[in-house]
């Protein structure tokens, strides 16, 4: 699997930048992770967003979905230039029924409910869920393929569960909204100390963190993550490509 950072900035895109998306590829298939403020636009550095295979949405917050609407119309534009497409399956849960509905575009666009309670296939990936703890129905994700696994903490606060979850993932991609003294708890969002922690626990082979605030020296959150983790640590930013 590739992985590709298009956006990692949490609440809102930095200057030129982007919020919460993420491709990853594999066997030619390219799903979209997420699609926030300035995804569409950052996205177009790798992959046309003719060129999308599936989406797939943790939550109905704008930084994790504002794009949408703009990567419906850029469908859209490109079948009027010719460039007819199939219809792109976005794939979010069910419990906000006014964002779900959303999904769905003419027939550029499919919003396709996905069970948490059960594994998703979308291509080649095998997709299992995790509730987080955010204030909105969210879910982290399990992603598989090629006897390679990816774990994604979408927006939550730390907690327990997460630990079987991420156990022996080779790729740990940790929300990081806050740094090692403030707690996230209460806006459901971990630490630098919560995601190390995580990725220790979890004996995770690299701990990559993204969702970063916009403030203070963002190194710091590696330093302070490697308390608690002796794993490989790093920051996302736009273009960084793991293969996973």
């Amino acid at each position: 699997m590739k992985l590709t950072v298009v956006g990692c900035w949490g609440g809102y895109p930095k200057m030129n930048e982007a919020s919460t998306g993420y491709l990853l590829e594999h066997e030619s298939f390219h799903l979209l992770i997420d699609c926030g403020s300035g995804v569409l636009s950052r996205l177009q550095n790798f992959l046309q967003p003719e060129e999308l295979d599936a989406v797939i949405l943790s939550h109905y917050h704008a930084d994790h979905i504002a794009d949408i609407g703009v990567l419906q119309h850029a469908r859209l534009t490109q079948g009027f230039l010719g460039k007819k497409t199939p219809t792109l399956p976005i794939y979010g849960h069910p419990l906000d029924e006014q964002e779900f509905s959303k999904l769905t575009y003419k027939e550029i666009t499919e919003g396709i409910a996905y069970d948490p309670a059960k594994m998703l296939q979308a291509g080649p990936f095998n997709i299992s869920f995790l509730p987080a703890v955010h204030p909105v129905p969210c879910f982290a994700m399990k992603i598989e393929a090629a006897g390679k696994t990816l774990i994604y903490t979408a927006d939550t606060s730390f907690k327990p569960e997460f630990i079987p979850f991420a156990a022996g993932a080779d790729v740990l991609l940790c929300e990081c909204n806050f740094y090692g003294g403030q707690d996230g708890e209460g806006a459901g969002h971990m630490n630098s100390f919560d995601a190390g922690n995580l990725a220790e626990r979890a004996g995770v082979g690299q701990l990559v963190l993204t969702h970063l605030p916009h403030y203070g020296e963002l190194d710091q959150l590696v330093s302070e993550a490697s308390r608690e983790y002796k794993g490989q640590v790093s920051l996302a930013h736009e273009g960084l490509t793991i293969m996973v």
